[in-house]
């Protein structure tokens, strides 16, 4: 089960496989339930679940590699759903580079911070997928994006960005958000690592050291993503 327990299941979303953007749409934590009882996650190795929200998970699919899939993977996938791209990756850090290219097999390099590339990459871009959830200027980066490109927003900063009208009109680009998949298309994403081999670098982590990993979260201390070993925690308890 991924980040959505239930939905309507007949409303104009749900019948086209959009249940996370059902209005009724009931998440796995942090949200109230038919029976009016908040959800509370997945951090036990029991849970009652409605089978039409389960997916079936590949044998050769680590689960703790895999788990970060039916969140960050799917947003992702999600609104891309084009394989076969020319990718390149944009960051702040020129550190970033040699991992990007060699590691994550990506296609170029960008550093934001650098006038020079930024300049040379304008209007180079069919699209471009945000991923930063800290607060930061978009203006230099819809510059990249061609005209009739597509900038989504896929992070989810404290204070909304500033959009640069102008361009965006003049350069007839579109602005979009993406924030889940639907359940048939994360079938298909899952199905689709398992095939290719695609498995997310994360930490794995006893349940003990959630809140050491929440500080080290605040403080940027990790590379990708954090997963709790909930089973041999709850065993160890």
């Amino acid at each position: 089960m991924g980040a959505l327990g239930a939905s309507c299941r007949n409303c104009e979303m749900c019948c086209q496989d959009l249940e996370a953007y059902c209005s009724e749409k009931v998440f796995t934590h942090g949200s109230i339930d038919k029976h009016g009882e908040p959800t509370q996650g997945g951090f036990c190795d029991l849970m009652v679940a409605d089978e039409h929200f389960l997916f079936c998970w590949p044998e050769n699919l680590p689960m703790d590699a895999g788990a970060p899939l039916l969140c960050a993977g799917i947003t992702t996938y999600s609104s891309m759903r084009a394989f076969g791209a020319k990718v390149t990756v944009i960051s702040t850090s020129a550190s970033k580079r040699q991992e990007a290219i060699t590691k994550l097999g990506a296609d170029a390099f960008l550093v934001s911070s650098n006038p020079e590339q930024m300049q040379a990459a304008a209007s180079t871009m069919d699209g471009i997928l945000d991923t930063v959830s800290a607060n930061h200027p978009i203006v230099h980066l819809i510059n990249l994006v061609k005209p009739l490109g597509k900038f989504i927003l896929l992070g989810l900063p404290e204070k909304p960005p500033e959009l640069p009208i102008f361009p965006i009109i003049m350069g007839r680009k579109t602005i979009a958000g993406s924030a889940n998949g639907g359940l048939e298309e994360i079938q298909q994403m899952i199905n689709f690592a398992a095939e290719h081999n695609i498995f997310a670098e994360v930490e794995v982590i006893p349940i003990d050291y959630v809140n050491t990993a929440m500080e080290r979260l605040k403080k940027g201390d990790i590379k990708y993503r954090f997963v709790i070993d909930i089973g041999n925690s709850l065993k160890s308890a």
